[in-house]
C-alpha cells in the first residue's frame, strides 16, 4: 500500500514538473521572439508584429490558467468537482481573465447578482429563440478571483433555490466530457454549444491533467 501511494505521489510529483517545463519553454519562447523581432532585418514588420501577437495571446493563456489551476485543485479534492471543467469555465466566461467583468471586477464565471449584492451592469451575449441577443446583465462582484471560483464551486455543490442537487450530476462524474455536457442540460449557460466549447478547451490545452 505504501509503495502504491509513494508511486501515486511520484507521478503527480512528475506531471507538476512537466507543466511548470511547459510554462517556461512558453515563456522563454516569447522572450526569444522578442528578441528576433528587435534584430531581425529584411522580414516586413507586419508579419513579425502578428506572430509576435499571436505568442503573447497564448503566453497569457497559459499563464491564467497557470494562476487558477492550484484554486480549481483545492475545490476538486475537498468537493469533487473536476479541475478541468473550473478552469475550463473559467476561460470560456471570461476569455481567459482578459474580459472586464474578470479583470475589473474578478468574475470568472459570469454569475448573476441578486438585490442587494455588490454587482456590476455591463452588456452580455445571450443565446435566445435560436439567435444571439445582446442585453444588459447584473453581474456579482468579487474581491479576487479565489473569490470568484468559491463561488462558482458553492453553487455547483449547493445547488440552486428551487432545486439543492441541480448540478449533482456533475459533481458525481470523473468524466470531463459528460460533466461538460451535463452543465449545459442542466442549463448553466443558454449556449447550445457550451458542452462542446469546454470540452475543446479542455483537449487543446490538456487541462485533464489536472485532474490527476
Amino acid at each position: 500500500m505504501k509503495d502504491g501511494r509513494g508511486n501515486q505521489r511520484k507521478q503527480l510529483k512528475m506531471k507538476e514538473v512537466r507543466r511548470r517545463r511547459k510554462f517556461l519553454r512558453l515563456f522563454l519562447i516569447f522572450i526569444l521572439l522578442f528578441l528576433e523581432l528587435i534584430v531581425s532585418k529584411g522580414t516586413p514588420e507586419s508579419y513579425n508584429s502578428a506572430f509576435l501577437e499571436n505568442q503573447l495571446e497564448v503566453y497569457k493563456e497559459y499563464n491564467f490558467i497557470r494562476k487558477i489551476a492550484p484554486m480549481a485543485k483545492a475545490k476538486q479534492n475537498n468537493y469533487g468537482l473536476l479541475s478541468s471543467i473550473t478552469i475550463a469555465q473559467a476561460c470560456l466566461e471570461s476569455d481567459f481573465g482578459e474580459s472586464s467583468l474578470a479583470s475589473k471586477y474578478h468574475n470568472l464565471f459570469g454569475v448573476k447578482s441578486y438585490l442587494g449584492e455588490n454587482s456590476v451592469t455591463l452588456s452580455t451575449k445571450e443565446f435566445q429563440n435560436g439567435k444571439w441577443i445582446t442585453i444588459n446583465g447584473t453581474f456579482k462582484v468579487y474581491s479576487s478571483w479565489e473569490d470568484s471560483i468559491d463561488a462558482h464551486t458553492q453553487l455547483l455543490v449547493n445547488g440552486v433555490d428551487w432545486d439543492p442537487v441541480h448540478y449533482l450530476n456533475v459533481l458525481e462524474t470523473n468524466d470531463y466530457k459528460v460533466a461538460a455536457q451535463d452543465l449545459q442540460n442542466d442549463g448553466y449557460a443558454t449556449d447550445p454549444n457550451y458542452g462542446k466549447k469546454l470540452i475543446g478547451l479542455i483537449n487543446e490545452y490538456h487541462l485533464s491533467e489536472y485532474d490527476y
